[in-house]
């Protein structure tokens, strides 16, 4: 294979609490029933976290930038519109399936798995902390996105409801 023909390493972003910042929407978890549609609803509104869309930017030069969220594909339009607002490289947009409820880590290390099918996979940037751990038990190199503020109702909501 010629060196042009090789495909770049791939790098691999989640968005919220990463690029994203959810803080403002945090309250919609934090009730009983959680309001799914407001919190999702409100995501076109998240401020940019500054050192993920840098590190997205940078990662771009030498690799080729694809985002994998646990947001379901009803928020795709809205997710494009939001990274394309904000600077961020265009890339491939991974999606949760709409009734998809499983744990995030299961959910991300799926699709991980399958997009390194024949390609290298330079990174994974994720603020989830389980998906993270497995992540590099898979063999895949991480940086943990630590830069947003806690947000112990949105990691409840990753792990144990499957929404995001």
């Amino acid at each position: 294979m010629s060196e042009k023909s090789t495909p770049r390493p791939l790098a691999v972003f989640d968005i919220d609490n990463t690029l994203a910042d959810t803080g403002h929407r945090q309250h919609f978890l934090e009730r009983r029933p959680r309001d799914w549609n407001g919190f999702f609803g409100a995501a076109p509104a998240d401020p940019p976290l500054a050192r993920g869309v840098a590190l997205a930017v940078e990662s771009a030069a030498d690799c080729e930038v694809v985002y994998l969220t646990g947001r379901p594909e009803r928020c795709r339009a809205d997710t494009l519109d939001w990274l394309a607002r904000h600077g961020l490289p265009e890339g491939r947009l991974w999606m949760r399936g709409n009734q998809d409820r499983r744990p995030a880590r299961t959910t991300k290390l799926e699709v991980l798995g399958r997009i390194a099918r024949g390609r290298e996979v330079r990174m994974l940037v994720d603020d989830d902390e389980l998906v993270c751990r497995a992540a590099r038990a898979a063999g895949f190199r991480v940086v943990q996105a630590d830069w947003a503020a806690e947000a112990p109702e949105l990691e409840s909501a990753q792990e144990v409801e499957g929404r995001t």
